[in-house]
């Protein structure tokens, strides 16, 4: 593609974004649920929506500096003219903040305004290259530049490009991803506006009169069918799933089973756990239970468990009411992968389990049985009819796949289970498979219904780009595959009962299968979460809110051999290095796609599983060791960025995501990753200069880390643009120099904000932040050359970045207390020592008494807490006050009397202002990379306030000696 002379407006992305709207609604879509585009299917760490939408629309709309930069390279602008930009981003800003709001997904309004500022961007990029020798080429006034992720994934990225108003690609080597999206960006649009073909909604009332949006109607089809479906499976095989009758003989036992004898009760969900032969040779004969735990129901009122009642060398399960004895809390299990023989308490170590279990000595035994009762649960000892009917399902089929032993996250192969089929028990694979034989019946009474409505037969299918009625049929049936395929995700034999909520989980609450002992098997007819039109209807809602606008592609390609990307913008969410093996993964799923739809899809659903190869994981087990994997995700990742480099269209710059993993920070060295250093060289090996990066939290707040930690933000989006071929090669020493130079600014700026247009970056995201302006200087060269010659790597680049927010520039007193603190923390710590750190930082042990920041005495010297600070401290008569004093008194009196009597504090010690709020950085940081949470929370929440404190400083009374406080 021919670049030269090309003209490129600076985009939005790359001066500034509003990140405190974008990560709240970030986060805020976490918890949203129906009618989420995530719900149509599931998919491994998908990007959230208002994040996606932020980020194209930013790197598509010019920002409003670019104009002026053009005309008047390397000026500083004046102050009237940096206002009225600041005006223009705060117009811009408040697009994104109306865009980024779940509530406006399907806003026309608010989506209106955003494609017209894309457009008028656009036409103002074209206008002008409109000399350039390609503009008709690449710069058509008319048409936007179409839009491409190469590792589509869930689809959150092209599905955003589409509702912005671009024709959206996506592509990617993963057959499930790319059904994904072809399931919201390539079908909706084909049958978008079109009246449902059933029978049913012909022949309504409204029918002639009821107005179809966006994918409603196809939704409205996929409802019907689905529902038809579930009609008939249960006639075949509902036998399978008996309700179950409360007896007298069971009311005896149960007194508050007796209002419902005579009743027939609908089964919700069966509990199993997993047997093995007894280790004890005197109770060898006997399959004795694997239970991490005997509770059923921690509800208040509805309490329930399982107790185990023992005769001799024989066992039941009876269910009582009521709070369950610890006993009961603990099942069999006494440590991780360790049980006791409930008949005899030998204990049953893993390696027996696993050796049991491949040898094909693990069972499973009915503990207890879920009804619905009137007012809730019901639960009810296992009976040996039940335990006859499951045991009696003979499936004519099963995905007798293997899966890779060795696979990320992968533990059941430890116990036996080497095939997809194994995860399943016998009822859930007749369940699956008859779901799976109907989807082919019925999509021949779509194409009937269909000719029926006018609809034309021209007998061409949705992969050769029909439109009529075979295609349509297709495309129902699409629909109801991905219906059965979530329905997969719960009627698996490792989901477990929820004794909270009182329900049936879900396999993937993380990306990884892990082994489970006891196991809740769901009733596909039972109208609870497990049923097939539950999973069905949550899905339709998802379809009915989807864009179905403008053209829509979705594609197998490997993104490092793809030519998709030519001409087009591009935003893409690569693989994770080793976090999340998705091939493995989605294999769970795809061997129950093959089967309904290798004949609508035949060259995407060819093989019998993913693609392993080329897949751009590094995963040690499948590439023969750490070292191996590392350089085949290097190469392989290089080569796709490199694509990318070639292709992009060169008004737009490009944006990629990273899931910055903070488990691997280190801090000796700061921000220190394997899998973010691989994957930044690689993005820098392709040609690819950042001109920005942006720390955005776009994963859950409750994941394991999160919960013991302040780490919040967890993704980078990188801005890049491709780097001249003529870019130069620089020292060492030089590179240092131009990074004091440009940091020291890009910090004030993350750190203050700028003007009215930009909020500061919290002391959370500062370390990811100062990352971007820090790569931008050294991917701008062709080499940073180290004094001996050689390339400086990406580690040392990334090591030099960070230390800039280690270096002091504070009172002595304060470099003191920020040393001593770095070393100890609030512990004690010997006279000696401090007193050769006083030293050291031009002060002494007693004038830090002094000003009262620390104890000492006995020999023993500690800082003070803030909360140990007295109260009633007078700044303005305080003698001696380094920065870390005033810094910690506004702490205490914050926390205490909130921003208003912060800011009568900061009032009075305005010359202390800025290093206190730098301090508060630096010390967020330091206790951040510690893993020191509730520290890290107090000067982060002080950072955040900081401009509320500002303003209730300045509208605060002049302070005197004696009457700030009263």
């Amino acid at each position: 593609m021919m670049t030269a002379n090309v003209r490129t407006p600076k985009k939005l992305i790359e001066v500034a974004l509003p990140l405190d709207a974008i990560n709240e609604a970030a986060a805020r879509e976490k918890s949203i649920r129906h009618g989420h585009p995530s719900t149509l299917h599931l998919w491994w760490a998908r990007r959230p929506l208002a994040a996606a939408r932020a980020v194209i629309f930013a790197q598509m709309v010019n920002d409003p500096s670019w104009k002026w930069e053009l005309e008047h390279p390397g000026e500083i602008p004046p102050n009237n003219i940096k206002a009225s930009w600041a005006a223009s981003r705060n117009r811009l800003f408040a697009i994104i903040k109306d865009l980024v709001e779940w509530e406006n997904t399907t806003n026309e309004v608010v989506l209106e305004k955003a494609r017209a500022e894309i457009r008028k961007s656009w036409r103002e990029t074209c206008d002008l290259n409109k000399d350039h020798p390609q503009a008709a080429g690449l710069f058509n006034p008319e048409r936007l530049p179409a839009f491409h992720d190469p590792f589509a994934g869930g689809g959150a990225l092209p599905l955003e490009a589409q509702r912005l108003g671009l024709a959206s690609y996506a592509s990617d080597l993963n057959p499930v991803a790319v059904l994904i999206n072809k399931a919201t960006i390539e079908i909706p649009p084909k049958f978008a506006g079109r009246p449902p073909v059933n029978p049913e909604a012909r022949t309504s009332r409204d029918a002639w009169s009821k107005q179809w949006f966006r994918a409603q109607g196809l939704a409205e089809d996929v409802r019907y069918y689905g529902r038809w479906m579930r009609m008939v499976a249960q006639k075949r095989i509902g036998h399978l799933y008996p309700p179950v009758e409360i007896t007298s003989d069971m009311a005896k036992e149960r007194p508050d089973l007796r209002p419902l004898v005579g009743q027939q009760l609908t089964v919700i969900a069966w509990l199993w756990a997993r047997t093995v032969k007894s280790p004890n040779p005197a109770f060898r004969h006997v399959d004795v239970p694997l239970a991490s735990s005997f509770v059923l129901s921690t509800k208040t009122g509805a309490e329930a468990y399982v107790d185990p009642v023992i005769d001799k060398d024989t066992y039941h399960f009876a269910v009582r009411s009521g709070r369950a004895p610890s006993q009961a809390r603990e099942g069999t299990k006494f440590s991780r992968g360790n049980f006791r023989c409930l008949l005899s308490q030998a204990p049953i170590d893993g390696d027996y389990i696993k050796a049991e279990a491949k040898a094909g000595r693990m069972g499973e035994r009915l503990m207890a049985i879920v009804a619905e009762g009137r007012n809730g649960r019901i639960y009810l000892s296992p009976s040996s009819d039940q335990e006859n009917i499951a045991s009696a399902a003979h499936p004519d089929w099963k995905p007798d796949v293997e899966f890779f032993q060795q696979a990320l996250g992968f533990r059941v192969g430890n116990y036996g289970m080497t095939k997809w089929s194994d995860l399943f028990t016998a009822r859930q694979l007749v369940a699956l498979t008859t779901f799976t034989e109907l989807i082919a019946e019925v999509r021949k009474q779509i194409v009937a219904d269909a000719i029926a409505a006018g609809m034309i037969d021209d007998q061409t299918g949705l992969d050769k780009g029909g439109e009529g009625a075979s295609a349509y049929a297709e495309a129902v049936s699409v629909y109801l595959a991905i219906a059965l395929s979530r329905l997969t995700d719960i009627c698996n034999a490792l989901c477990r009962w929820e004794v909270t909520k009182t329900q049936v989980r879900n396999l993937f609450s993380r990306q990884a299968i892990p082994m489970l002992w006891d196991f809740a098997e769901n009733n596909v007819f039972g109208g609870a979460a497990g049923d097939y039109i539950i999973s069905l209807g949550n899905m339709v809602k998802a379809l009915e809110k989807l864009p179905a606008r403008d053209p829509g592609v979705s594609r197998q390609q490997d993104a490092q051999t793809q030519s998709i990307s030519a001409g087009k913008a591009i935003s893409t969410d690569p693989p994770y290095y080793d976090n999340i093996g998705y091939a493995d993964l989605s294999d769970f799923f795809y061997v129950w796609l093959r089967e309904p739809l290798r004949s609508i899809y035949p060259g995407l659903f060819a093989t019998v599983v993913t693609p392993k190869a080329e897949e751009l994981v590094a995963t040690p087990a499948r590439h023969g060791g750490s070292e191996a994997a590392e350089l085949f995700f290097l190469g392989g990742m290089t080569a796709a960025m490199q694509r990318l480099a070639e292709l992009a269209h060169p008004s737009t710059p490009v944006t990629i995501y990273y899931a910055f993993k903070q488990s691997e920070t280190e801090s000796d060295t700061g921000t220190s990753s394997t899998g973010w250093e691989t994957f930044l060289d690689a993005v820098i090996r392709s040609g690819l200069a950042l001109t920005g990066t942006w720390p955005m939290r776009t994963e859950l707040g409750n994941r394991m880390r999160g919960q013991d930690s302040n780490a919040l933000a967890s993704s980078i989006v990188m801005v890049c643009r491709p780097r001249p071929a003529t870019a130069e090669t620089v020292s060492r020493r030089a590179f240092l120099r131009e990074l004091n130079q440009v940091l020291p600014e890009a910090l004030d700026e993350m750190t203050r904000g700028s003007g009215d247009d930009r909020s500061p970056v919290a002391p959370v995201d500062l370390s990811q932040a100062i990352i971007g302006p820090g790569m931008a200087v050294f991917s701008k060269y062709a080499a940073v050359l180290e004094a001996d010659g050689t390339p400086m790597t990406v580690q040392a680049a990334l090591r030099l970045i960070n230390r800039f927010l280690a270096e002091d520039d504070f009172d002595h007193d304060s470099q003191f207390c920020l040393h001593w603190f770095e070393q100890y923390g609030w512990k004690e710590g010997r006279f000696g020592e401090a007193d050769t750190l006083a030293r050291a930082k031009g002060t002494s042990v007693d004038g830090v008494k002094q000003s009262g920041v620390i104890y000492a005495s006995g020999g023993i010297v500690r800082l003070l807490k803030w909360a140990e600070y007295p109260s009633d401290w007078d700044p303005v008569g305080d003698g001696r006050l380094p920065v870390w004093e005033a810094l910690h008194h506004l702490i205490r009196i914050f926390k205490s009397e909130g921003e208003s009597g912060a800011g009568n504090v900061l009032a009075a010690v305005a010359a202390k202002a800025e290093p206190a709020r730098q301090l508060a950085y630096r010390l967020y940081t330091l206790c951040e990379r510690a893993g020191w949470a509730e520290d890290a929370r107090a000067y982060n929440d002080i950072i955040t306030s900081w401009s509320a404190i500002e303003s209730a400083a300045a509208a605060a009374p002049k302070a005197q000696q004696g009457n700030l406080f009263g």
